[in-house]
């Protein structure tokens, strides 16, 4: 009785647009159905896998502070992580939205990896094959 994939991970987030449009259109998912849930949100789907689900303010949760403390840390997750292509387009459109970003390349295997943060403070790692990995590639900004 092995797990066998991830399913989905899910965000409580402080703005529910600003973080859809964000993992849209940085990150690449798309939002798609979702089931009638009596409170907001968005199943963003990688693929045909709705593998990242926002919940907007539920009057039971407390208000999400803005501030110093703000982004919250994120406890003991330190990131999420998606198998990505286009490593070229990916930073330009980081860039282009004024997103800070670490990039690194993996001993032995090559692959080139991007680290950023969504708008609620959690550092996503986009991962592009080996193909793709630049002998120069830019180290962020």
């Amino acid at each position: 009785m092995p797990a066998q994939s991830l399913n989905h991970y899910t965000i409580k987030v402080r703005d529910l647009e600003r973080t859809k449009d964000f993992y849209q259109d940085i990150v690449g998912l798309k939002a798609g159905d979702r089931p009638p849930l009596n409170f907001p949100g968005y199943w963003l789907y990688c693929g045909d896998v709705p593998t990242v689900h926002l919940i907007g303010y539920r009057p039971e949760d407390p208000q999400i502070p803005d501030g110093p403390s703000y982004p919250a840390p994120t406890g003991r997750l330190d990131h999420i992580a998606f198998s990505c292509d286009g490593l070229k387009e990916m930073r330009a459109n980081l860039q282009a939205h004024g997103i800070k970003f670490d990039e690194r390349v993996l001993p032995r295997l090559n692959m080139t990896q991007l680290f950023y943060l969504d708008p609620d403070g959690i550092s996503v790692e986009c991962n592009f094959d080996a193909s793709e990995t630049e002998t120069t590639g830019m180290k962020g900004y």
